[in-house]
């Protein structure tokens, strides 16, 4: 393992979708973080949404302080503070899961930091710096072990994107009988679908917009079908070609926060479905009775996994042979970070991640 420089490099977002690549002092770690040389760090929609894009950022838990970005780290530990446990020695690979709660309210005794509702709350990446540095500093109640085979880039994706994707579907309860739709096929519908295939979902039907994100979900084993007219008249083609005698899908999971896109789950979900609502921002509007009530519809939110679940899913992972890394369709070294915001914003690719130490690969697939 090579020395430990002195100073680094790392990526802020002002806004305006501008990004600022700066020099900073490698600092040391407390007694209880450890210091991690980061290998791999993905970008995320809500970085998008809520910090390049915007010319204010807001306050609150999305509130964006100026600090180094990336909520989506994976990497090596370096150095460790003098109360770490042992565990997370030197040399050990890890995924950072994205908040660091208080560790003593209900919500964090739980494993939900991202619940905490505590002053002291900090997410890398937003309040505390993240992934977009060639080092960073990080709490020791915030390391996931990121066993073999998996790789950096596969660790930094389940940090989020996976993550999130899991925790949907365990709140739906998805399991060998159910068919499955997703709507939104950026890099968490992704997750969702390879993920309700690995739970042994019976038939799993992605939907986008972008004809691109379509063909990038067929060449993943994905069935998708571009957005038409009435999705949810053709989601009900597809299960009677599909041989299933039902008047819709068992779990329907949005993705894309798009209006019409949770209106085609609400309507292409099965009498008794459950239906989850993952994509962030935007509104919808639904007749209460007819589409909800007279169905018998299950509605819920999902946010981001508990720290206990994404330790589960890596575990799963592994025993499914399952890497995250295949929806990326891009990577970037760190100089190329604009590039990457950039392409990303696009909203036609698959996962974007910067890569450092040689993680590098040929993806930019299209």
């Amino acid at each position: 393992m090579s020395p430990i420089p002195a100073s680094f490099r790392g990526v802020v977002l002002p806004g305006n979708k501008t990004c600022v690549l700066n020099t900073y002092d490698v600092a040391d770690p407390g007694p209880n973080q450890v210091l991690v040389q980061v290998r791999a760090s993905s970008l995320c929609g809500s970085d998008l949404r809520a910090i390049y894009r915007p010319s204010v950022h807001k306050t609150g838990p999305e509130g964006y302080t100026g600090v180094i970005a990336g909520h989506e780290p994976c990497g090596i530990v370096v150095k460790c503070g003098s109360e770490v446990s042992t565990k997370w020695r030197i040399g050990v690979r890890v995924i950072i899961y994205h908040i660091s709660g208080c560790g003593a309210c209900r919500s964090c005794r739980k494993g939900l930091y991202i619940s905490c509702s505590s002053e002291t709350r900090r997410a890398y990446g937003w309040q505390r710096d993240g992934g977009h540095g060639e080092y960073l500093v990080a709490d020791q109640q915030s390391l996931v072990a990121l066993p073999q085979p998996l790789t950096y880039i596969d660790g930094s994706i389940v940090a989020c994107g996976f993550g999130t994707a899991y925790a949907a579907l365990l709140r739906a309860q998805v399991s060998g009988r159910d068919s499955v739709l997703v709507v939104g096929l950026g890099p968490v519908g992704l997750g969702v679908a390879l993920l309700a295939q690995r739970l042994g979902a019976q038939k799993v039907l992605g939907i986008d917009i972008e004809q691109d994100r379509v063909l990038f979900a067929t060449n993943l084993g994905i069935e998708a079908m571009q957005h038409g007219e009435d999705d949810a008249a053709l989601v009900k083609e597809w299960l009677g070609a599909s041989g299933l005698e039902s008047d819709g899908v068992d779990v329907a999971i949005d993705c894309s926060g798009n209006s019409a896109a949770r209106s085609t789950c609400l309507k292409a979900a099965a009498e008794w479905g459950r239906v989850g609502f993952v994509g962030e921002g935007g509104t919808v509007t639904f007749d209460v009775s007819s589409d909800v009530i007279h169905k018998n519809l299950s509605i819920f939110g999902s946010w981001v996994c508990s720290i206990s679940q994404m330790e589960e899913l890596v575990e799963n992972l592994c025993a499914w042979n399952l890497h995250p890394e295949c929806t990326v369709s891009h990577t970037f070294v760190l100089e190329e970070a604009a590039k990457a915001y950039e392409v990303f914003d696009s909203g036609k690719t698959g996962k974007c991640t910067i890569v450092y130490q040689g993680e590098q690969k040929e993806y930019d697939r299209p």
